[in-house]
């Protein structure tokens, strides 16, 4: 063997030459997205916005209001995009007094999760605020239920309150019945009241059908418990402050359906495409 081959020889066999490996995904599902995410941009053009989500390789959404169209002229211009309703978030006025609307609206535009990510109130979360949810949480989901769609319930931070060595959220999670309430964690609204998403769904990994995937920007303060974080909170995945590894670890073992991208900043349209990437693992 020459020197030359014997050198070739050597450097094959140390994998110099193998071939580059496949991206490692963080996420194995494909995410989807929050159509309120990109609000400003839909006030201008629905379907150029929705080509846009397309183009980034998205195929399914959740709404959150229809840009001065009918839920029907959405789902058309959905239809149209390639891309698919799994869920909506509504207001509560709509869960109190318009559940026939809601149902309505819901199979019209495809989806079939229905969701408040905003219980009412003023001040701190308390107990008795706590106990009211609980109870309407079972009836919107009943009332759903009965039309086949299904209820969940969207985190924001307030609901962290300590008690009894828990939390009002751990009240609402182990008082509301699991076949009427789904849950759809906002990971940023669970990290910026000082929680561990991660911990979180292994302590419930039934409950969670959803999860809003945010980063929250490294240096602000957590524990705080007000359901607000500012202007330009999220950035984007993997630059913040989530552990994202050890999320997806414990989402993998959890009963989520459907992973929504959400972003709130004002850069929303460069931020996606670098969380995408993130989540593609390159």
């Amino acid at each position: 063997m020459t020197t030359f081959s014997l050198i070739l020889s050597l450097m094959l066999s140390s994998g110099m030459f193998a071939p580059a490996q496949p991206p490692k995904r963080l996420l194995k599902a494909d995410p989807g997205i929050q159509l309120y995410s990109l609000r400003e941009q839909f006030s201008k053009d629905v379907p150029g916005t929705l080509a846009w989500v397309k183009a980034q390789g998205i195929t399914e959404v959740e709404t959150a209001g229809y840009y001065g169209m009918t839920a029907q002229q959405f789902r058309g211009e959905l239809d149209k995009a390639g891309l698919k309703a799994v869920s909506m978030h509504v207001g509560y006025d709509r869960l109190k007094n318009d559940i026939p609307g809601l149902v309505a609206e819901a199979r019209a535009v495809g989806a079939t999760y229905v969701g408040l990510a905003w219980y009412p109130h003023s001040g701190d979360f308390t107990m008795e605020m706590a106990k009211q949810a609980v109870a309407e949480f079972n009836a919107f989901g009943k009332a759903l239920k009965d039309n086949g769609i299904q209820f969940f319930y969207h985190n924001h931070g307030y609901e962290f309150q300590p008690w009894e060595g828990q939390t009002l959220y751990d009240y609402i999670v182990n008082n509301t019945d699991p076949s009427l309430v789904a849950l759809e964690m906002d990971v940023q609204w669970v990290v910026h009241p000082g929680q561990d998403p991660a911990a979180l769904l292994r302590k419930y990994p039934s409950r969670f059908k959803l999860m809003h995937m945010k980063d929250l920007k490294k240096g602000i303060p957590t524990g705080n418990l007000s359901g607000g974080a500012g202007k330009d909170a999220n950035v984007v995945m993997g630059q913040g402050q989530t552990d994202w590894p050890a999320v997806f670890k414990a989402a993998r073992k959890s009963g989520i359906e459907h992973f929504l991208l959400e972003d709130e900043s004002s850069i929303v349209t460069e931020q996606v495409p670098l969380s995408l990437k993130y989540l593609r693992g390159y």
